[in-house]
């Protein structure tokens, strides 16, 4: 199992950026994808994901409404589209898999998979 995560970079304050997350070596269809970020000098913490089977989303309470996750389904990719961005967005996002239960809610798995990180910064 590999992934790839892919996408990060420096913006201003209320910018946009998407963030991919390239996923092989698995079947897709078993996994439940999430993503993660770690700011400096914190504790990773989980960011948002996507079911197995029903592609449901969940998100944290502070990035709800400006990100959004979704399956890439021809390519074997999950995005994350961070609109709105603020500074305490500002982390190492991580993308990480795990063998789901059919639409079994994402947000309850300790993740076994992960790729390396993408650095986003907004900062002005």
């Amino acid at each position: 199992v590999q992934l790839q995560a892919s996408g990060g970079g420096s913006v201003q304050p209320g910018g946009s950026l998407r963030l991919s997350c390239a996923a092989s070596g698995f079947t897709r269809d078993y996994y439940a994808i999430g993503w993660f970020r770690q700011a400096p000098g914190k504790e990773r913490e989980w960011v948002s994901c996507i079911n197995r089977g029903d592609d449901k989303t969940y998100y944290t309470d502070s990035v709800k409404g400006r990100f959004a996750m979704s399956r890439e389904n021809a390519e074997n990719t999950v995005s994350l589209q961070m609109n709105g961005l603020k500074p305490e967005d500002t982390a190492v996002y991580y993308c990480a898999a795990v063998i789901a239960g059919y639409r079994r809610p994402c947000g309850g798995y300790e993740y076994k998979y992960w790729g390396q990180g993408t650095e986003v910064t907004v900062s002005s």
